[in-house]
C-alpha cells in the first residue's frame, strides 16, 4: 500500500488525478485528499519506500552537530555542566547542592546525566543533542506532511534552518524536544485511525517531562485539528473564532494574575518578529539576508500556486487548516508576554514570544507545503539554507575558539576554583554566550554564576551559602549584568572577559573584594591564551 505521504505515486487511478495542469505546475494527485491508511502503516510504508532518502536527510541534518568539536548552543553548556554537578551530588561531593524531584523540564537533563555516566559527558552531549535534533526535524516533517497532506521533501532545507534556529541556538533543549514530540503527536492525531491515537498519551507524557509548553501545544493544537476534521469546512470559521477568543482570554488572565514583561517594539517589527523567520536571526545582522529571502519566498510560492489553482478552477480548501493554525500560532505569539513571573520560581519564565516563533515557523512550512511542489522550490530553499548554514558555521567556529581559551584557563588553575564570565555578545546578536564557561569548567572548576540552581526551574538546586554556586537569583542577575560586588567569602574568585570588545581573545584575572565584576581593567598580566 502506498503511503499518503508519497506524492510521486503514479499508480493512482486515473480518475483521482488532475491532468489539466498549467505550464510549470505539477499535476495534482491523491496527496490532496486524506488517505484511508492508518498512520502507523502509512509511516512504515513511507520508511520502506524512502529508506536511503530518509537516512541521507537525517545524516545531512546532523552535520552541524559534528562540524566543530563542541556544539555551541547557549544554555546547552549549562545543561551539560549541571549534568556533571548532578553526578557529583549523587556521589556526595557537593554539600549544599541537591537534586529536586520534579516531573517537567527534565527530560534532556536526565537523559544527558544518565548517558554521561556510561559514555562520558562529551559523547553523551553529542548523542543527546543529535537525538533532539532528529526529534524536532522529523516531528516537524511529520506534522507538516499530515496537515498539508503531502510529504514535504522539497521543504527539507527550510525545516533544517528552523531546526537550527533561535530556539536551538539559545540552547532551550527541553522545550525544543517537547516541541518535536508535540509535532509527532499532532501528526498522529491528524492521520491516526482508531486506537492509534491512544499513543498520543505517551507523547504527551514525554512532552510534559521535557517542557510544559510542548504539552500545552499538543493538547491545544491537537484538539483543534481533531475538531476541525469533525466540524468540516462550513463550521471551521466558528471554531477558529472560538480558539482566537480563548487565546485572548488566556492572555488577559495571565496579565491580570501574574507580573508580566512585554517587549518594546513597533507594529512592523512585531509582525516580522512573530512571522517565524526571526528564528533565523542569530549571531549578527547578516542573518537578515536569509531571513528576508525566506520571508519573501514563502508568500511568492503561495501566490503562484493560488494563481494557477484558480486558473484551473480548483478549490483552495487545501489551505484551510494550514492558514488557521498559522494564524493561531501568530496570534498566540502576539498575545503572550515575553516573560511571566510565577510564584514557584525565583526568576521569570522568559523568552515566551521568542520560543513560540518555532511553532509559527513550522506552521508557515505547513502553508508552504500546501502549495503544489515545483522544480524551483527545492533549489531556491537550498540556496537560502546554504547562506544560513555558512554564516552559522563561521559563528559557531568562532565560539569554539573562545571556549577553547576558557578550557585552557580552567585546566591551568588549581582544582575547584570559582569562575564567572562576562562575555557579551557581538553587536546585532540575539544570543547569550556567557554559558560557555560552564562547560569549560567540567572537571576543573566551578561556574559560580551558573543560573540553574538558583532559578528553581531545574532539578539541580542550591541550599544557602555553598562554595560551588551562588544560590541567590538576584546576585546571579548582577553577575550577568556586570554589577556584582565581590565579597570576601567569594574568594578565590576569577573573572573571564573579552580582552577587547567584539574580539575573540579572552582574558582572565583574579577578582578582589569590593570589586565590581563588570569593571574591566586590563592589566599586563591579563593576556589571552595563545
Amino acid at each position: 500500500m502506498k503511503s499518503h505521504f508519497d506524492v510521486q505515486n503514479s499508480s493512482l487511478p486515473q480518475e483521482r488525478r488532475t491532468t489539466s495542469a498549467a505550464p510549470g505546475v505539477a499535476s495534482l494527485n491523491s496527496s490532496d485528499a486524506p488517505s484511508p491508511a492508518s498512520a502507523f502503516s502509512a509511516g512504515a510504508d513511507f520508511l520502506r519506500q524512502n529508506p536511503f532518502q530518509s537516512l541521507g536527510v537525517s545524516a545531512a541534518v546532523l552535520i552541524p552537530c559534528f562540524w566543530h568539536s563542541r556544539i555551541e548552543a547557549g544554555d546547552l553548556a549549562s545543561h551539560t555542566y549541571n549534568a556533571w554537578l548532578a553526578q557529583l551530588i549523587e556521589r556526595g561531593q557537593t554539600p549544599g547542592l541537591w537534586l529536586a524531584k520534579q516531573w517537567n523540564n527534565i527530560l534532556f537533563d536526565v537523559s544527558l546525566s544518565g548517558l554521561g555516566t556510561l559514555v562520558g559527558l562529551r559523547l553523551a552531549e553529542k548523542i543527546c543533542v543529535s537525538a533532539a535534533v532528529l526529534i524536532f526535524f522529523w516531528g516537524a516533517f511529520a506534522m507538516i506532511g499530515a496537515i498539508a497532506q503531502r510529504a514535504p521533501w522539497s521543504l527539507t532545507p527550510c525545516i533544517a534552518m528552523f531546526t537550527y534556529g533561535w530556539t536551538f541556538q539559545q540552547g532551550f533543549l527541553n522545550y525544543y524536544i517537547s516541541l518535536g514530540l508535540a509535532f509527532f503527536g499532532i501528526a498522529l492525531l491528524q492521520r491516526g485511525r482508531g486506537l492509534e491515537r491512544v499513543y498520543v498519551l505517551v507523547l504527551l507524557a514525554l512532552a510534559w517531562m521535557a517542557h510544559p509548553l510542548g504539552a500545552v501545544l499538543l493538547l491545544g493544537l491537537g484538539f483543534y485539528v481533531l475538531a476541525a476534521a469533525k466540524l468540516g469546512a462550513r463550521n471551521q470559521p466558528l471554531l477558529f473564532t472560538g480558539a482566537a477568543l480563548l487565546l485572548i482570554q488566556v492572555s488577559n488572565y495571565i496579565v491580570r494574575h501574574y507580573p508580566v514583561f512585554w517587549p518594546d517594539r513597533g507594529t512592523l517589527q512585531a509582525f516580522l518578529t512573530h512571522s517565524g523567520v526571526d528564528q533565523l536571526l542569530l549571531y549578527s545582522a547578516r542573518y537578515r539576508l536569509p531571513a528576508d529571502l525566506l520571508f519573501a519566498f514563502i508568500p511568492i510560492c503561495i501566490a503562484v500556486d493560488i494563481y494557477f489553482r484558480r486558473k484551473r478552477h480548483e478549490a483552495l480548501s487545501i489551505y484551510a487548516l494550514p492558514v488557521q493554525i498559522y494564524c493561531l500560532a501568530f496570534l498566540a505569539g502576539v498575545l503572550l508576554p515575553s516573560a511571566v513571573m510565577l510564584s514557584s520560581y525565583a526568576v521569570p519564565v522568559g523568552f515566551l514570544q521568542a520560543r513560540l516563533t518555532s511553532l509559527t515557523a513550522v506552521t508557515a512550512c505547513c502553508l508552504l507545503c500546501a502549495a503544489q511542489p515545483q522544480k524551483w522550490h527545492f533549489p531556491c530553499l537550498a540556496a537560502i539554507a546554504a547562506v544560513f548554514f555558512l554564516f552559522l558555521y563561521g559563528d559557531t567556529g568562532k565560539l569554539n575558539r573562545m571556549e577553547q581559551q576558557i578550557e585552557n584557563y580552567a585546566s591551568a588553575m588549581p582544582p575547584g576554583q570559582r569562575v564567572i564570565a562576562n562575555i557579551g555578545p557581538d553587536p546585532g546578536s540575539r544570543l547569550l554566550i556567557n554559558h560557555m564557561v560552564d562547560r569549560a569548567c567540567i572537571g576543573h572548576c566551578f561556574s559560580y554564576g551558573n543560573y540553574e540552581p538558583s532559578s528553581g526551574q531545574f532539578r539541580v538546586r542550591a541550599q544557602g551559602e555553598n562554595p560551588f554556586v551562588i544560590s541567590d537569583a538576584s546576585s546571579i542577575g548582577q553577575i550577568d549584568g556586570g554589577s556584582y560586588v565581590v565579597r570576601a567569602k567569594d574568594l578565590p574568585f576569577y573573572g573571564i572577559y573579552r580582552c577587547k570588545m567584539n574580539e575573540v581573545d579572552l582574558c582572565i584575572r583574579e577578582l578582589k573584594v569590593s570589586e565590581r565584576n563588570g569593571f574591566v581593567d586590563v592589566q599586563p598580566a591579563s593576556v589571552p591564551v595563545q
